[in-house]
């Protein structure tokens, strides 16, 4: 018995690891786990108000290689480019700013979504959109205001938004409550009585409902963000994330098969590319691509785009035509992405915030 013992109690020992040596296991095995980030970048300007953000080198702790994580986002400026340029360099630290010191990763990814409260800008006449993408590991969170647009590809096929267009003449909510605050909604007068154009808030003639800056529209359009958290599977992904010089081109499937197979620099061109084919140069025209890749994988694992002709790419455009809700189930209906957070509401005092 007593020799028994003394063997158990050895081997006990013996099976012992050093702290540090589970904390250097805990760190490798992290980063194996971490997904590959691959990223691309085109643009074609025509009024000179388009920005973006590409920053692959952010840490949650100072120093800690280990707690990276990357920030994409896209900023489209209306009424000249001063509100579009503050918003590009200063939103991070904004949101940074907000979440509570030494938190673990998981905290601080929980903390994350409800740090991204408002983001008013006084005393700015100009305006923005912004849709501001945060990847950590296989978490995705994304926040936006305006008509900029973030979609995911996912490795299934299925096509899902992962922000919501605040355009009044789409969005019916918020024509709801800007007409509910007093404000007024309708199209531009001309001479003879005739209405033309989209639809816009009064005063100011603004055509979305959120917007960063634009001190002088009124009360009624907020910079209040809809914010989602989505985390993948390790099958991966990939982001597009684009100014309206694309959407109003490419619905979000077509955007997505016109690049699908090709990697990310050039699937950005290649949906800039199909955004001039289809309407011209219109407007600025800004597209990321981000391949979140398994580690064990170098390219994501798509069949190259098929090359349509102009009839039907019309007709595919046609029956293409996507809404919020329609593309948000399907975030759902697959196992390949959790849905982990949610908030849309423009009133703060019904926001899910940090206390």
């Amino acid at each position: 018995m007593a020799a028994a013992e003394g063997r158990r109690r050895h081997q006990q020992q013996h099976d012992l690891v050093p702290l540090a040596a589970l904390m250097r296991r805990e760190l490798k095995s992290e980063k194996m786990e971490r997904p590959c980030i691959r990223y691309g970048c085109a643009a074609q300007s025509k009024k000179g108000e388009d920005y973006f953000l590409m920053k692959t080198d952010c840490h949650r702790l100072p120093g800690n290689p280990s707690s990276t994580f990357c920030v994409f986002a896209v900023f489209d400026g209306h009424n000249g480019n001063a509100a579009a340029i503050y918003t590009r360099d200063n939103l991070l630290n904004h949101v940074l700013s907000a979440i509570p010191r030494g938190l673990s990763r998981e905290e601080w990814l929980q903390a994350l979504p409800r740090a991204i409260g408002t983001w008013y800008l006084p005393g700015q006449t100009s305006g923005t959109t912004a849709t501001f993408v945060i990847i950590d590991g296989w978490t995705i969170t994304v926040a936006s205001v305006g008509d900029s647009r973030c979609i995911l590809d996912a490795q299934s096929g299925v096509v899902s938004l992962l922000t919501v267009d605040h355009r009044l003449e789409e969005n019916v909510e918020e024509r709801e409550r800007v007409t509910a605050s007093g404000g007024e909604v309708g199209r531009l007068s001309i001479v003879g009585g005739a209405e033309i154009g989209p639809l816009r808030c009064w005063p100011g003639g603004l055509c979305l409902s959120r917007s960063i800056g634009d001190m002088d529209v009124g009360e009624f359009i907020v910079p209040v963000p809809y914010v989602k958290q989505v985390k993948l599977s390790n099958a991966g992904g990939r982001l597009i994330i684009a100014s309206d010089g694309i959407w109003d081109a490419l619905p979000s499937e077509m955007a997505a098969n016109s690049c699908r197979g090709l990697p990310a620099e050039l699937a950005a061109r290649q949906v800039v590319k199909e955004a001039l084919r289809t309407r011209g140069l219109k407007d600025d025209t800004t597209c990321i691509v981000v391949d979140i890749i398994p580690p064990d994988h170098s390219v994501p694992p798509s069949s190259p785009p098929k090359k349509m002709n102009k009839l039907k790419s019309l007709i595919f455009r046609k029956r293409s035509k996507d809404s919020a809700g329609q593309l948000a189930k399907k975030l759902s209906a697959v196992g390949i992405v959790e849905e982990l957070f949610e908030e849309g509401s423009a009133m703060l005092a019904e926001r899910s915030m940090l206390s």
